[in-house]
């Protein structure tokens, strides 16, 4: 009965359980903060993240495994908010990634007009280019108009 269901030393067959316990793991898995934080981005968790960047357990330069810094990971979710948060905490708009991609490359090529507005608000360069010489502007989808309209019409050349 021991092995089946743990019986108080004075305990009666009252105190029998027919159903298994379940023994808690001996190890449990951690996960680096690089890796959570990514994780509350991706997800558009801005208290977390907010969390993360005060607890200083972070660093918004770092270039993750992705190839991308954390302000380019908030881009490619679409969430102004959390563009606006990671900035705020000092995110750099230049910052490139891998690829010599700026968040303003990446807002301009998913078609996020609204992100794209806010980095050129801040100063994001028009005229910045990727490891292959495209600007932003290059990387706007036909569909895209508000952002080929937001960039002076020079998109779609």
């Amino acid at each position: 009965i021991r092995d089946y269901c743990p019986v108080p030393p004075r305990g009666s067959m009252r105190d029998y359980c027919p159903v298994p316990l379940r023994r808690s793991a001996a190890r449990t898995v951690r996960f680096p903060n690089d890796v959570l934080f990514q994780d509350h981005i991706k997800q558009g968790d801005l208290e977390q993240v907010g969390r993360f960047i005060r607890a200083r357990k972070v660093t918004l330069d770092t270039i993750y495994p992705s190839g991308m810094a954390a302000l380019h990971e908030a881009v490619l979710t679409g969430n102004l908010d959390c563009v606006k948060l990671l900035v705020k905490y000092g995110a750099d708009i230049h910052q490139r990634d891998e690829n010599g991609w700026t968040p303003l490359h990446m807002a301009c090529s998913d078609g996020y007009a609204d992100i794209a507005r806010y980095l050129l608000s801040l100063g994001a360069s028009l005229e910045a280019t990727t490891d292959d010489g495209e600007k932003p502007s290059d990387l706007i989808d036909p569909e895209y108009e508000e952002l080929a309209q937001l960039l002076g019409g020079t998109a779609l050349r």
